[in-house]
């Protein structure tokens, strides 16, 4: 398992001051250009399940385990979260995190938002306010981090993205291990170039989709 020069990482302050500011502008007018995809999501999910909120925040750890609420579309039915320690019993993915290809708690337009990943489009204001960056490690749950070890911790040295390595690369097809390794890799090699590349990736998957749920 690959351990990370976190003195490097740091000092990399001409990356990180271009990466804050690109962001910045990318996530401000992608908001505004995706405002009416925005408005059309918020009439599908509430056509689909009135009773629920059409937004949906969790608590998230961020960079040197801060946390934050990350924001995202609903996608699951209103009581979702109460549900969940019921159905960890079902996990498919070994270590701290759950995934489950057939959860019941995802509503029918949900599911499309998920396998498209529109679901995420809300994190751009997550992006503008400095949670999170367009590119890098996906943000843990809290419980998941009390799970984590040594190694794993090392993911939490930059701030986390919308999408990364482990999104392109095979995403649900790859256990929390693997993840842990794509991630550590892409903080150890991170320059714009890669994020350019990860972000055209992403584009291609959001029209072409892997295997998202």
């Amino acid at each position: 398992m690959l351990t990370i020069d976190t003195d490097r990482v740091q000092n990399k302050w001409v990356y990180h001051t271009l990466k804050r500011t690109l962001d910045f502008v990318a996530s401000f007018m992608a908001l505004i250009l995706l405002s009416p995809v925005f408005v059309l999501i918020a009439i599908a999910i509430k056509g689909d399940d009135s009773k629920g909120s059409i937004f949906y925040s969790q608590t998230r750890i961020g960079k040197n385990e801060q946390s934050f609420k990350m924001y995202k579309f609903r996608s699951m039915i209103s009581d979702a979260d109460s549900l969940r320690d019921e159905l960890l019993k079902y996990n498919e993915i070994d270590g701290a995190m759950f995934k489950m290809k057939d959860d019941p708690r995802i509503t029918r337009v949900g599911r499309f938002l998920r396998k498209h990943s529109l679901d995420e489009l809300p994190q751009l204001v997550n992006v503008l306010k400095g949670d999170m960056s367009l590119v890098g490690p996906r943000p843990p749950l809290p419980s998941e981090v009390e799970q984590y070890s040594s190694v794993d911790t090392q993911r939490l040295l930059v701030i986390p993205g919308c999408t990364g390595l482990w999104q392109v690369t095979g995403r649900n097809d790859v256990d929390f291990h693997t993840m842990v390794e794509l991630d550590l890799k892409y903080i150890s090699k991170a320059n714009l170039w890669v994020d350019f590349m990860i972000i055209l990736k992403t584009v291609q998957i959001i029209v072409k989709p892997n295997n998202a749920y």
